[in-house]
């Protein structure tokens, strides 16, 4: 019933298309106010930015949250080279999903896979990833799961290392599945124009 809920709160969103530089770009307006930007590859259907963008208490607009694609960097202290090679070796966090798995990657991450525990926390709807030396710890959840109220499974997990990066991947669930097949089929029926023609929301 949850899935059938989310589903219909898509339905009913008012939808807007772009498509540039080989993506296609779907705007959503929510009944409430919400707003989601999806960006999909042209070539391969496969997402590459998910973000959410609230109503503020003030008038005006909320700043835009990333769900799924790189994060934006922040430019505070920038000026200063010492601060950005700081930076460039801090861990850095993000969601890039494939067709069949939630997929996060962690960079900078330099020590070996033995030293990782990463687990799923029913009880706590979030997935942990601890290291034995204490150097790293980050606790996410998986907001497809919670929109569709479905349970988190253990064995859906996985991960492995490699070049630095921490690849940490679940396997969606069937429901999960048939539902992005349904909605990629529905924002394809929708007709796309060229970023010169229209004011897109998600940009």
């Amino acid at each position: 019933m949850a899935v059938q809920s989310w589903s219909d709160l898509l339905k009913a969103s008012t939808k807007t298309a772009l498509i540039h530089d080989g993506k296609r770009k779907i705007h959503y307006l929510f009944t409430d106010g919400k707003e989601m930007a999806e960006e999909y590859d042209l070539t391969t259907d496969e997402l590459i930015v998910r973000k959410w963008r609230s109503k503020s208490t003030l008038k005006g607009q909320g700043p835009w949250e990333i769900e799924v694609g790189e994060p934006v960097p922040s430019t505070v202290g920038c000026l200063e080279s010492d601060v950005i090679k700081e930076n460039c070796s801090n861990p850095v966090f993000m969601r890039k999903d494939t067709k069949t798995s939630f997929l996060w990657r962690v960079r900078n991450l330099p020590y070996p896979k033995e030293v990782y525990n990463i687990s799923v926390e029913p009880d706590q709807r979030c997935c942990i990833i601890r290291t034995n030396n204490k150097k790293y710890y980050k606790k996410f959840n998986v907001p497809d799961l919670d929109r569709s109220q479905l349970p988190m499974d253990s064995s859906a997990l996985n991960f492995t290392h490699a070049n630095n990066t921490l690849i940490v991947s679940y396997k969606k669930p069937k429901e999960i599945l048939t539902l992005e097949h349904e909605l990629l089929r529905e924002v394809k029926k929708l007709k796309g124009t060229n970023e010169e023609d229209v004011d897109c929301k998600t940009q």
